[in-house]
């Protein structure tokens, strides 16, 4: 993939669970670079989600990679079910790991990618240490828990601090980013320094079809940015 390609992650958070299938399908077809799958607990985040069973039921359906999101307490409890299932990257959330370095290298002992994500109240300096041996740094741009919420302004700041952490140790890491992606605030992520783009409502809505969803959005990121304040 080109270096300067931004990458989109549908999020199965809003996708039709009567049509899961068909909807992952969909989005690789319209030129998604993965599906993000939300696992969520109940203890680290108030919502109960998916688990390895969703993740090995839409393996089949395509081809690109999917990447596993933990907003759990004790991920390292569930990688090897994961990786059973086929995911091909599991991030964890630094807040949930008192020994994150460990957790890290669990999951690259079994041979998937690594990411590591930061709440937004979080210092970016929570992750600085284990930074050169992720695959990825996830930003969220909303409290974790529930889709549907809107991007906080006051993360522009961070996105480029964590661009500018991950230029300074010269490694390919990519730099995600999650919570009220749409039109309106794809192209701001972007310029920040994001590279990855976590997307639910913006892809899976009631008022367009994944694909139509998903070339807007596209336009959207190369689309002139408004300033913001933050």
């Amino acid at each position: 993939m080109p270096s300067n390609r931004i990458q989109i992650a549908p999020s199965i958070l809003s996708a039709d669970f009567a049509r899961l299938g068909d909807q992952v399908a969909e989005a690789e077809l319209a030129g998604a670079d993965c599906i993000h799958i939300d696992v969520m607990d109940g203890q680290f985040v108030p919502p109960i989600t998916f688990g390895p069973i969703i993740a090995d039921s839409i393996r089949d359906r395509v081809s690109i990679p999917l990447e596993i999101h933990m907003m759990t307490l004790h991920p390292e409890n569930h990688i090897r079910q994961l990786v059973d299932a086929g995911v091909d990257r599991i991030i964890v959330h630094v807040e949930a790991c008192p020994h994150v370095h460990a957790v890290v290298q669990q999951i690259k002992s079994s041979k998937v990618e690594a990411g590591v994500a930061i709440n937004p109240g979080t210092s970016l300096s929570a992750a600085e240490e284990i930074l050169p041996d992720l695959d990825q740094l996830l930003i969220m741009t909303v409290n974790p828990g529930y889709g549907g919420q809107s991007f906080i302004p006051s993360s522009i700041p961070k996105i480029e601090r964590a661009r500018r952490m991950i230029e300074a140790i010269g490694r390919s890491i990519t730099l995600e980013v999650d919570g009220g992606i749409n039109t309106t605030t794809a192209s701001i992520a972007v310029d920040a320094g994001a590279t990855l783009l976590v997307a639910g409502s913006a892809v899976f809505t009631h008022d367009s079809s994944v694909a139509e969803a998903m070339s807007t959005l596209r336009r959207a990121i190369d689309a002139p940015t408004f300033p913001v304040d933050h």
